[in-house]
């Protein structure tokens, strides 16, 4: 740890620190229906099938890479923090390829893929630096949506703010309602640096948190997760699942009939470097 406070949480050279899990669902809230029961493209065996084919995790020219597994592409998986964190300011650089479709876990449960998360969908109707609630609600807190803009040729280039008229996932007036701050989607266009590297920064605070992002010093998004009031949400609930702390994840999407290789395109990943935390 620096004398600042500062603690990496990746040596550049390996997966220490962090273990794999794949992607499964369970309950859609604390108490409730399973995933499964609610989302008919779900198969029943989805959770021992998706074991079957978890993401494939490596460490490549200094950055830790997330893809689907190629044999067996369309299911997802987790790389999940060993150590568990509490009240926090995470830093960390993600460079997607487009579409892939992940995100940062927080105070997620161990073998359970509840907890927060911080979008990082590069997709069309995605959203980077918004929430959503896995397993706690499924709240999903944006406060504006994206689309890939192309060159002459056809080749994407540079992020835009999605037309409302194409959109998959519109960003309605009431998810952004759930928001104590949105950021201004110009601002974030204009530091996004498309097939690069950008530095996103959260902020999770309170026993049922307040979490703040950043993405390249450009507010993103705020939540209250003490206040928020959305169907099937409780935060006392939440608090009592998720406990004080929890783990760090990152994502690497599975795909669904809606979005399938929108969401995370043939061979895509994601990249994940200078990863670093301290406690507040």
């Amino acid at each position: 740890m620096s004398e600042d406070g500062w603690q990496s949480l990746f040596d550049g050279r390996s997966l220490a620190g962090w273990h794999a899990r794949p992607r499964t669902y369970d309950a859609v809230w604390p108490g409730g229906p399973m995933v499964a029961d609610v989302a008919d493209w779900i198969p029943v065996d989805y959770n021992e099938r998706a074991a079957e084919h978890p993401a494939i995790w490596t460490v490549e020219d200094g950055a830790i890479i997330g893809r689907q597994d190629p044999e067996h592409p369309g299911w997802g998986g987790y790389l999940v923090s060993d150590e568990t964190f509490a009240d926090f300011e995470l830093e960390l650089e993600a460079n997607p390829d487009w579409p892939a479709d992940t995100g940062v876990m927080l105070r997620r449960g161990l073998d359970s893929w509840a907890g927060f998360q911080v979008l990082v969908d590069h997709r069309k109707s995605g959203s980077i630096g918004g929430f959503f609630g896995n397993g706690v609600g499924s709240f999903h807190a944006v406060p504006f949506v994206l689309d890939v803009g192309a060159d002459a040729d056809g080749h994407p280039v540079r992020l835009i703010e999605e037309d409302p008229a194409t959109s998959l996932e519109p960003c309605t007036p009431d998810k952004r309602a759930l928001l104590t701050r949105a950021g201004d989607p110009e601002a974030f266009l204009q530091r996004w640096v498309f097939g690069g590297w950008n530095r996103i920064t959260i902020r999770c605070v309170g026993a049922r948190p307040r979490i703040t992002t950043w993405v390249n010093d450009v507010l993103v998004a705020e939540i209250d997760l003490a206040t928020m009031q959305h169907p099937h949400y409780d935060p006392d609930a939440v608090l009592q699942l998720l406990g004080r702390q929890g783990h760090l994840a990152l994502e690497v999407h599975d795909n669904d009939p809606v979005l399938g290789q929108s969401r995370w395109g043939p061979g895509a990943a994601c990249r994940w470097r200078n990863i670093r935390i301290r406690g507040l």
